[in-house]
C-alpha cells in the first residue's frame, strides 16, 4: 500500500477537486487536525496489514512502517497550493524499489545516546540499550526513520576505538559525539549539572569567591558552547534535506543557533525536560541572554507544562525585550513557536507486564509479605528536588496523630542513588537515613518497621509488581519537570485502584491533578492529613479518581507525545513559509546603487530614529535609558551624508516624527531638507522652518490628552511622554514590559471614553508607545506638500527619476511607500510623464501671465514631454482632469516625478511586516548602503 502525505490529503479535502486552482489555504488548526486523523488511520491500516511484524528494519526506535512523511514533498505541495497550481501535480516523493515513499527522517539529538557502551577489545564493543523516559517515548514512533545523535558516555581517544564504536552504534541507528574527559568535566559536571540544572529547579547558583566564580562560569560556559558546536558539526555531517532535527534538554540550549547558522532552512525543534524557572530566577544567570537567543533560533520550543512555556516567554520579553505573543516569541517579525507538550509513558508496556509470570510472582510475594497492612510507596532519585525528607517527616506526623494506624501501614521508599561524589548529595543521604532510623526506632516493633528504605533501583518486573500492590503512592517533589513515576503507578493500578498523592510542584500535577490529591510538600501538616484521607478513601471515590487518571495515561502516551511534537514542528515550518511568502526580500544594494548612478535626478527620503541613529546595545535589557532617548546621528554616516548632500543631482529629505530641535542638532551642517513631526514642519537647512499643516487642523484636544499622559507617566515608572506641536507620544519602552502593556490598555480606555471621544484625532500604537495625532497627520499625507515646497525652492531642471525611501516607520506612516510606487500610481492616474507635461504647460502659462493661485514651480522640462504624452493628457476624461487640476493648485509635488518601477526602492528597516518593497535588518545595514552609495557617486 502506498501512503499519502498528510499535506496532500489536506489539499484534496480543502479543494474538493483534483484538477483545479484553490485560493484558500487550510488554517493551522485544520492542518493539525487532519494530520492527527491521518496518523490514526495509518496506524489502523498498519495493524491490519501486519506491516510491523514483517518489517526487517527494526531498531531501538521501533519498527519501521513505510508511512510517507517526506518533507520535500510537503514543502512542494504547500508552495504549489499557495501559488494555485493543480492539486493533481502534487505527488512528489522519494521512491523506493518497492514503490513506496520514504518516511521522513528524524534526527534526535540528546546529551547521551540510548545505549551504554563497554569496550571489550581494541576494536570491539558491548552495547546495551538503556531504558529512560525519552528512549521509551521514541520506542514506538514508527512514522519517522529515527536516528539518535549523542555522547556515548565513554572516553575514546584512539582512532581505532572511535571508528569501531561508530560502526557498532550504526547498527542501532546511533551516531556518537566524542568528548574528552576535560570537556565532559567542564561542560557536563560543570555548566550543566552545577549551574543550569540547579537554577532550573529554583536552587541558587554556587556560592564561591566572586573572582573564582567569574572564572568558573566563563570557562564552563565556553566548554558548554564548544560541546554544543561539536554536536552541531556531527548533525551537519549527517543531515539530509528534509530531516527534522529534535534537540533535547538543557545540555543543548546552544545547539539550535549553531544548526540554523549552518542551514537556516533546517527544521529544528528543542524540548526541555526540566522546569523552566521564572524570569526573576533565570535573569541571575550570567549567560542568560545568549542562551535565550540560542534557543529562539529553533522553529518550535517545547515544555512539559504551560507554566514552563509561560516562564520562557516572560524571560524573553523581560530579559531580551522581545514581543511575547499567544503563539510564542516574535523578534523582528520572526516567530518562534512556544508550546506545552506533556510527555507520557508507554502505558501498554506496563499493562502487559502485569501478565508476565515474573511480575505475578513478585505480586504474590509482596501481598504475602504485607498482608493486613496498607502499602504506601515512594520511588525517587535520591535528589534534593524530590522531597524525600518532607515525605518521611509527614509520614512521621501521621503516625504521631493516628496511633491506630501504626501497625496497619508501611511506607516503602525506593531512593535511587545519584551523584554520590557530590557533597550536597552525600549530606542528603545522611539526612534521610537519620530520619528513617529515628522513625523506625520510635514506631517499629520486633516484627515490623513502618518504613522500608532502599538505596538502590529495582528491575522492571519487581517495580511493576510494587506499583500493583500499592494502596497509596506518594510523589512529593519540591520541583519536578514532569515525574513519570505517577504515570507508571496509575498504569499498574487496574485492579487495586490506589490513590495518588501528588505534589503541585511536579509537572504531572497539570495532567493528573483532577484524579490525584494535590499537596504542597512543604506543608507537612497538609501532607500528613492527605495521607490519612487517602488511606480511608471510599472505594467509589478511588474508582472515579483512578478512571480519570487511567484514561489520561493511556491516551497521552509517550508515542503520542513524540508524534505530536514532530507534527507540530512540521506544521510550524509550513506556517512560517506561508507567513514569510508575504515578507519583502532584502534590499538588493548593488542594484539600488547602480540605478542611482544611472539616474539624472535623485530623491532620497530617510527616516531618522532606528534608521540613521547610533545603534543601542540592548542585550540583556541593560539599557541606558537617558543615552538612548538622546537621538544621535550614527557617527559613520557623517561623511557619506556630506558626500551625497553635495551632489547636485541628489536631494535628501530627512523625514521624522521627532521635533524640530532634534533634527536641527543632528543635521544643521548638511545641505538637505528636514521634515519634522511627520512632515508637518519643513525647512531647508539654510532656510527657516515653515509649516505644511492643513489650515483646518484642529488642536483643541491637546490639553486634555496631555493631562492623561502626565497621569500615566507618574504612575508608570520609567515611562515618559513627549509634547509636540502636532502630536503627543507616551512611551513605555523602558518600563517593566508586562506592567507597561497593562498601563497602555488602561490609558487607551481613558482616551477613548474621555478626551478624544469626539475629537478629530487618530491613536497610533507603536510596539511600546501610544501617539495621539490629528487626523491626516501622516508621512504619506505630508510628502506631496513637501515635494511641492522642494519644487518651489529648487531649480529642478529634470524630473525626479530615482527615489530611495528608507525608514523604520510605524504602520500608520507606511502610506509614504505607496505614494511613490509607480505601479500603484498608474492604476489611479495617467502616466507620470503625461502629468508632468500637462502641469508644466499650466504652470508656464500662469507664470507668464503673472497670475498664480499658488507659487509657480521652477521646473523647466517642457522639452521632456513628447507629443504622444500631450495627446494622452488632452484625451483624458474631463472629470479626472478637473480633479487633477484642483489637486495641483494645492499639491504639485507629484508632478515632478518621472519614476519607473525599476528606479523606485522603498525599504523598511528592522521590520518584516511592511508595505515597503524591500527590507534592511538594522541601522548598520543603512550605514553600509549609504557608504557604498557615497563612495560610488564620488568615483
Amino acid at each position: 500500500m502506498i501512503y499519502t502525505n498528510s499535506i496532500q490529503i489536506q489539499i484534496l479535502q480543502t479543494s474538493g477537486i483534483k484538477n483545479s486552482y484553490d485560493s484558500t489555504v487550510p488554517s493551522r488548526l485544520e492542518r493539525l487536525l487532519r494530520e492527527r486523523e491521518l496518523r490514526k488511520s495509518s496506524k489502523s491500516q498498519n495493524a491490519n496489514e501486519g506491516i510491523r511484524d514483517g518489517n526487517k528494519d527494526s531498531n531501538v526506535f521501533g519498527n519501521g512502517n513505510e508511512l510517507c512523511l517526506s518533507d520535500g514533498d510537503r514543502r512542494a505541495r504547500e508552495g504549489e497550493l499557495i501559488e494555485g497550481l493543480a492539486v493533481s501535480s502534487l505527488t512528489n516523493g522519494f521512491e523506493r524499489q518497492d514503490g513506496r515513499l520514504q518516511r521522513q527522517r528524524l534526527l534526535v539529538v540528546a546529551n547521551r545516546l540510548p545505549v551504554s557502551a563497554v569496550r571489550k577489545g581494541e576494536d570491539s564493543w558491548n552495547l546495551e540499550v538503556s531504558v529512560g523516559g525519552l528512549v521509551s517515548a521514541l520506542l514506538g514512533v514508527n512514522e519517522f526513520e529515527a536516528n539518535w545523535i549523542g555522547w556515548a558516555g565513554v572516553n575514546v581517544t584512539d582512532e581505532i576505538g572511535q571508528r569501531s564504536l561508530t560502526e557498532a552504534l550504526a547498527e542501532k541507528r546511533c551516531i556518537p559525539v566524542f568528548l574528552d574527559q576535560e570537556l565532559v568535566h567542564q561542560y557536563y559536571n560543570g555548566y550543566c549539572n552545577n549551574i543550569l540544572w540547579p537554577l532550573f529547579h529554583y536552587l541558587p547558583l554556587p556560592q564561591e569567591d566572586r573572582l573564582a566564580t567569574t572564572r568558573s562560569f566563563q570557562s564552563q560556559f565556553a566548554a558548554y558552547k564548544e560541546v554544543n558546536q561539536m554536536f552541531a558539526d556531527v548533525v551537519n555531517e549527517h543531515y539530509q534535506e528534509g530531516d527534522v532535527v529534535w534537540c533535547h534538554d538543557y545540555h543543548l540550549m546552544f545547539l539550535p543557533k549553531c544548526l540554523k547558522e549552518y542551514n537556516s532552512e533546517m527544521k529544528v525543534g528543542w524540548f526541555l525536560h526540566t522546569p523552566f524557572p521564572s524570569s526573576e530566577i533565570h535573569r541571575t544567570l550570567p549567560s542568560r541572554s545568549e542562551l535565550l537567543r540560542a534557543v529562539l533560533a529553533a522553529d518550535l520550543v517545547g515544555f512539559h507544562t504551560y507554566d514552563y512555556a509561560r516562564h520562557f516567554v516572560s524571560a524573553c520579553t523581560r530579559i531580551l525585550g522581545l514581543e511575547g505573543t499567544p503563539e510564542g516569541v516574535e523578534d523582528q517579525g520572526q516567530l518562534t513557536r512556544v508550546a506545552a507538550f506533556p510527555i507520557g509513558i508507554d502505558s501498554d508496556r506496563f499493562i502487559r507486564a502485569l501478565e508476565l509470570p515474573a511480575v505475578k510472582y513478585h505480586i504474590k510475594e509482596l501481598q504475602e509479605r504485607f498482608a493486613g497492612r496498607k502499602v504506601m510507596l515512594g520511588v525517587d532519585r535520591l535528589d534534593m528536588i524530590k522531597g524525600i525528607p518532607q515525605k518521611i517527616l509527614a509520614f512521621e506526623k501521621f503516625l504521631e496523630e493516628n496511633p491506630d494506624w501504626r501497625d496497619k501501614v508501611v511506607l516503602l521508599q525506593i531512593a535511587v542513588p545519584t551523584r554520590t561524589d557530590v557533597p550536597e548529595y552525600q549530606k542528603l543521604t545522611c539526612q534521610v537515613h537519620e530520619i528513617v532510623g529515628r522513625i523506625n526506632g520510635r514506631f517499629g516493633t520486633l516484627t515490623a518497621v513502618p518504613i522500608h528504605h532502599l538505596d538502590r533501583s529495582l528491575d522492571f518486573p519487581a517495580l511493576c509488581a510494587l506499583y500493583a500492590v500499592t494502596d497509596v503512592a506518594l510523589v512529593t517533589s519540591l520541583r519536578d519537570g514532569m515525574n513519570l513515576v505517577s504515570y507508571e503507578f496509575v498504569a499498574c493500578q487496574a485492579s487495586k485502584k490506589g490513590v495518588l498523592i501528588l505534589s503541585e510542584f511536579a509537572g504531572a500535577a497539570q495532567s493528573l491533578g483532577a484524579g490525584a490529591i494535590l499537596v504542597n510538600p512543604w506543608n507537612i501538616t497538609e501532607l500528613a492529613s492527605s495521607i490519612g484521607y487517602a488511606l480511608t478513601m471510599s472505594a467509589n471515590e478511588r474508582e472515579k479518581r483512578h478512571q480519570h487518571n487511567f484514561l489520561h495515561v493511556t491516551t497521552h502516551t509517550s508515542q503520542e507525545w513524540a508524534e505530536t511534537f514532530v507534527s507540530e514542528l512540521n506544521d510550524t515550518v509550513v506556517e512560517a513559509q506561508l507567513r514569510t511568502r508575504h515578507i519583502p526580500p532584502q534590499l538588493p544594494s548593488e542594484v539600488a546603487i547602480e540605478r542611482y548612478l544611472q539616474s539624472n535626478n535623485r530623491l532620497l527620503i530617510l527616516g531618522f530614529n532606528a534608521t540613521l541613529t547610533e545603534p543601542v546595545d540592548a542585550q540583556g535589557r541593560r539599557i541606558d535609558q537617558l543615552k538612548e532617548m538622546e537621538l544621535k546621528l550614527h557617527p559613520d554616516l557623517k561623511e557619506p551624508l556630506r558626500t551625497l548632500c553635495n551632489d547636485p543631482k541628489t536631494t535628501i529629505v530627512v523625514l521624522s516624527g521627532s521635533d524640530r530641535n532634534v533634527l536641527d542638532e543632528n543635521f544643521g551642517e548638511y545641505r538637505m531638507w528636514l521634515a519634522a513631526e511627520h512632515g508637518m514642519f519643513l525647512r531647508q537647512t539654510n532656510g527657516n522652518w515653515m509649516t505644511t499643516m492643513p489650515e483646518n487642523l484642529s488642536m483643541d484636544w491637546v490639553d486634555s490628552v496631555k493631562h492623561v499622559f502626565e497621569y500615566f507617566t507618574e504612575r508608570t515608572p520609567r515611562s515618559h511622554f513627549e509634547l509636540r506641536e502636532t502630536s503627543l507620544v507616551w512611551n513605555y519602552k523602558y518600563t517593566d514590559i508586562e506592567f507597561g502593556k497593562l498601563q497602555s490598555k488602561d490609558l487607551l480606555q481613558h482616551l477613548w471614553t474621555g478626551p478624544i471621544s469626539n475629537a478629530s484625532v487618530e491613536v497610533v500604537q507603536g510596539s511600546r508607545s501610544v501617539e495621539v495625532r490629528a487626523v491626516g497627520v501622516t508621512k504619506g499625507a505630508a510628502i506631496d506638500r513637501i515635494l511641492g515646497e522642494i519644487v518651489h525652492n529648487n531649480d529642478v531642471k529634470t524630473p525626479i527619476d530615482y527615489v530611495l525611501c528608507i525608514g523604520h516607520f510605524l504602520a500608520k506612516d507606511e502610506d509614504i511607500y505607496s505614494f511613490f510606487d509607480p505601479d500603484l500610481s498608474q492604476v489611479q492616474a495617467p502616466t507620470m510623464r503625461t502629468k508632468i507635461a500637462s502641469h508644466l504647460n499650466r504652470s508656464t502659462s500662469n507664470h507668464s501671465a503673472g497670475k498664480s493661485g499658488h507659487r509657480p514651480a521652477s521646473c523647466k522640462v517642457g522639452q521632456q514631454a513628447s507629443t504622444a504624452d500631450k495627446k494622452a493628457g488632452s484625451n483624458e476624461n474631463a472629470n479626472w482632469w478637473s480633479l487633477f487640476r484642483d489637486r495641483m493648485t494645492v499639491h504639485e509635488g507629484s508632478s515632478v516625478l518621472d519614476l519607473k518601477a525599476d528606479n523606485y526602492f522603498s525599504c523598511a528597516v528592522g521590520r518584516n511586516c511592511s508595505l515597503a518593497r524591500y527590507l534592511l535588518g538594522s541601522s548598520a545595514d543603512v550605514v553600509s548602503l549609504l557608504k557604498d552609495m557615497a563612495y560610488n557617486s564620488s568615483c
